[in-house]
């Protein structure tokens, strides 16, 4: 009836796959680690990266992730766009590789919204995240089960959303607490997160040209 529950077992089905898919390092750890290398502050980025998650869930859970998926074209330009946009990041973090700043100055709100703005960018064009979400996660709904499809969808996103974001702050305070003693290795930290952003970000590029050019021989 539509009255009953999800099935449990899709739903921990799905958050094992999930969790397995984020303790995988890729661009939102490199955010994520670069973030905690360089501010006194971590949540406005984990925040960032959720949102951007939770808006693609809503995408999903509405229907449009279909149409999404109907037009190849439209996923090959967010592949460009969002490696493109990993790359830049890497390069201004691979620009301001600073440590921590550890002084009592006030917060700066504005640099706070900036990470926030950032984080979003991150995953809601994160391609393997939009893997995530267009092509496993509708795997675990069933048309005609106890809920709804759309409710299904949020709950699964749901799901997904927060395991990020407990994975993801863990990791960036875990970060910013080994890190905020050690000055030099921050910074490492800091130049590896931009160099893996910049190296992500091209070999996405490469694998979606790759398969354009296997898909249209000469």
């Amino acid at each position: 009836s539509k009255g009953g529950r999800m099935n449990p077992a899709a739903v921990l089905g799905f958050a094992g796959v999930a969790l397995s898919l984020i303790v995988v390092p890729g661009p939102d750890w490199a955010y994520v680690l670069g973030v905690g290398a360089r501010e006194r502050v971590v949540f406005p980025a984990v925040g960032g990266l959720v949102v951007g998650y939770a808006l693609l869930t809503g995408i999903v859970a509405a229907g449009i992730g279909q149409l999404v998926t109907a037009l190849p074209g439209f996923l090959i330009g967010l592949t460009f766009l969002g490696a493109a946009y990993l790359v830049y990041l890497g390069i201004m973090t691979l620009r301001h590789p600073s440590a921590i700043d550890v002084s009592d100055a006030p917060s700066d709100w504005s640099r706070h919204w900036r990470l926030v703005g950032k984080g979003i960018g991150v995953s809601a064009l994160n391609p393997k995240g939009l893997l995530v979400f267009l092509a496993i996660l509708p795997q675990f709904a069933r048309s005609g089960g106890a809920w709804p499809m759309t409710a299904q969808l949020a709950l699964l996103g749901g799901v997904f959303v927060a395991l990020c974001f407990g994975f993801y702050l863990s990791l960036g305070f875990g970060a910013r607490r080994v890190l905020t003693a050690r000055p030099v290795a921050a910074r490492l930290i800091s130049r590896v997160s931009g160099a893996a952003m910049i190296l992500v970000g091209l070999l996405l590029i490469a694998e979606r040209v790759a398969q354009l050019a296997g898909a249209n021989p000469v």
